[in-house]
């Protein structure tokens, strides 16, 4: 309703009053009391149509889910994205008439069979007979960096991320030891192919990760988000750490506000994270003011993750979580 009113406002107001409506007030739904065992698909339809997201408006459309397997072993499940996490969302938007496609471009493993099987993926996939996109070597073609906050002024995106009309992030919450957090905004390293950006997308590390984690997050099609923190990692994330039983879920269709939550539900100050820093008025709201909680309150199920100690990820953590209680030794 607001951005429909600034759109017939925009005329007399001008354009800046539409773009602060559309980067604030932003829903973030959250869930509590989950398992992977549990009504996830029902929870993901209420939670999608709590934050506003239309189901009319992938009828008949190509939905593109983007889970994270970023090094998937069956002895470290808390790593990668939950099977049936995917499988709820597929089921959701089937219902809703889309047409469904899974991808994933792994940043650590070059063999994505192997990938598929470590994570379980692959079975349940087959289960549903659900197709998959192996976006580290599928044709891809350049798109311009519309934020030009890195060095690098385009993206090559594979094909079946540019044809998709919707791209599902759904990372596996987790911490990360350069960037205090990796969730939402960060899960789309993985839509950009390693056979142009190398294993562990080292053209996008060296141009700095905040910088190309916002820089993707504003060349990439449209993209919500469906946060797996139902088992979550802390500690020497985002594949060292330890699991953290959480049994929540995350959604929205911003997925900076959606990162901003999840920072704080894990003890952090979104304004300094890095990448939530530069992300903040450019693609999205990071400010608890600015985010409309559906749900379940943040407050309620705020639970610190341990960090590595390390300066930089302790000037993260929220005033009250700095009693070097959450760290742990490297």
């Amino acid at each position: 309703m607001l951005i429909g009113a600034a759109a017939a406002a925009v005329g007399v107001l001008g354009y800046p009053l539409l773009r602060r409506l559309t980067r604030s007030n932003q829903p973030v739904f959250l869930a509590r009391g989950l398992s992977y065992e549990g009504p996830l698909a029902r929870t993901m339809r209420d939670g999608l149509l709590a934050v506003g997201f239309d189901p009319a408006s992938v009828d008949g459309r190509t939905v593109l889910l983007k889970p994270n397997l970023v090094e998937p072993t069956r002895e470290a499940p808390h790593m990668t994205t939950h099977p049936a996490v995917v499988l709820a969302a597929a089921e959701v938007f089937r219902q809703w008439g889309a047409k469904m496609i899974v991808g994933e471009g792994s940043a650590h493993v070059r063999d994505t069979e192997m990938a598929l099987v470590e994570s379980g993926l692959e079975e349940a996939l087959r289960s549903e007979k659900l197709l998959f996109a192996d976006l580290n070597y599928s044709p891809a073609r350049p798109v311009a960096n519309p934020r030009g906050l890195s060095s690098i002024d385009r993206f090559f995106f594979p094909r079946e991320v540019l044809e998709a009309d919707l791209i599902v992030s759904m990372p596996k919450l987790k911490t990360h030891h350069w960037v205090g957090l990796t969730a939402a905004m960060k899960n789309l390293y993985g839509l950009l192919p390693g056979t142009i950006y190398g294993w562990p997308k080292n053209v996008l590390h060296n141009a700095g990760i905040p910088e190309t984690v916002v820089d993707i997050n504003a060349a990439a099609p449209r993209h919500i988000a469906i946060v797996d923190a139902v088992v979550c990692m802390e500690g020497d994330g985002p594949i060292m750490g330890t699991p953290k039983p959480m049994g929540l879920l995350a959604i929205g269709v911003n997925c900076t506000a959606v990162d901003a939550t999840c920072a704080r539900v894990a003890g952090l100050d979104p304004a300094k994270v890095p990448y939530l820093a530069l992300a903040a008025g450019r693609l999205g709201p990071i400010g608890e003011a600015e985010i409309v909680q559906r749900g379940e309150r943040w407050q309620d199920l705020a639970s610190p993750f341990k960090m590595v100690d390390a300066p930089h990820l302790r000037e993260m953590q929220a005033a009250s979580e700095k009693t070097g209680a959450g760290l742990i030794s490297r």
